[in-house]
């Protein structure tokens, strides 16, 4: 069986945002409902029970506390007390939680016309979902009629490679490698020069997915950027950090480490429809002061979306 059988037809149906982050609001609202039950005014325990909730998905506790604080500050102490006003408060202010990513109100998977070849960096680590995210990254944007170019500068694992050389050909885009174990800048800049002289519109950069010391790690993606703006400067354009929402976490840490080794610009939260910790993505995106921009919610390419953040707390409380 080929490597390309595993992949999920694209004829099928995507996933509705709703149907992706099923298992987190299932948990959310069981939860919810059980604190809220019997009660008709909104109070501390009320409050302290929400509070071991919200950090149970996941949002992690310095966003949960800031969360509590906030609905504190407009119920208990002051006018808003009715257990009605509970959920629409707490989506008010998990919004709020969120850094704008400029995509609320665009249309989905667009780079800015004026920045060409447009660079994304990617970085993450093994196992997160990285690869695949690339891969279905070029497919929105060739659908969009753009020219893309891979370029594999994990060349630690001859798997990466491989893996993002079968996504090149599924989605009929070109790939620029070389063999495992090479200089990853050395990719990064034969991706480049191919890209430029073949009038691309967006280049995606595959790093090494390897959380070893942070100078090293630091040494290596400082390396892949200088070589990119000596070629196109103020590039790269997006250093998008993949994480995987079922690591709880490990996402935390993941983030942390590598916004000490590189600037974070964006987000892509993958596995968000196997896990019912989806508060991640909060506590995430506040605690990086980082926006989401893409969501992982199956397998499918079109399951790979654009991040909006009122939409997305909406489908978490079934607004």
């Amino acid at each position: 069986m080929s490597f390309l059988s595993f992949f999920p037809k694209d004829k099928e149906k995507k996933k509705s945002l709703a149907e992706g982050l099923l298992k987190t609001r299932e948990s959310l609202f069981r939860k919810i409902a059980r604190s809220v039950a019997g009660k008709s005014k909104i109070d501390r325990e009320l409050l302290d029970n929400l509070e071991e909730i919200l950090i149970d998905s996941d949002m992690g506790v310095k966003t949960t506390l800031q969360i509590i604080e906030r609905i504190e500050n407009r119920t208990i102490r002051g006018r808003y007390a009715n257990i009605d006003e509970l959920t629409p408060i707490l989506i008010e202010e998990i919004v709020s939680m969120l850094q704008d990513n400029d995509v609320e109100e665009v249309e989905d998977f667009v780079i800015p016309d004026s920045k060409k070849p447009y660079v994304i960096m990617v970085v993450g680590v093994n196992g997160v979902g990285k690869t695949t995210t690339i891969g279905k990254l070029a497919y929105h944007f060739k659908k969009k009629d753009k020219r893309i170019f891979l370029g594999a500068a994990d060349t630690f694992r001859a798997a990466a490679v491989e893996q993002l050389n079968v996504w090149s050909e599924r989605v009929g885009v070109p790939i620029v490698k070389q063999r495992m174990g090479a200089d990853p800048a050395s990719v990064v800049h034969d991706t480049l020069t191919s890209a430029i002289a073949n009038n691309a519109d967006i280049v995606i950069i595959d790093t090494a997915g390897r959380l070893h010391n942070k100078i090293g790690l630091m040494n290596e993606l400082t390396k892949i950027k200088n070589v990119i703006k000596k070629i196109i400067p103020y590039a790269p354009h997006e250093i998008l950090l993949v994480l995987d929402s079922s690591t709880g976490q490990n996402a935390y840490n993941q983030a942390e480490k590598f916004s000490k080794a590189t600037e974070i610009t964006s987000l892509a939260i993958t596995k968000l429809d196997g896990t019912a910790k989806g508060g991640v993505v909060v506590g995430i995106s506040n605690q990086l002061q980082v926006p989401v921009k893409y969501i992982g919610i199956g397998e499918r390419l079109e399951d790979l979306q654009i991040f909006r953040k009122r939409e997305f707390v909406n489908s978490l409380f079934g607004s």
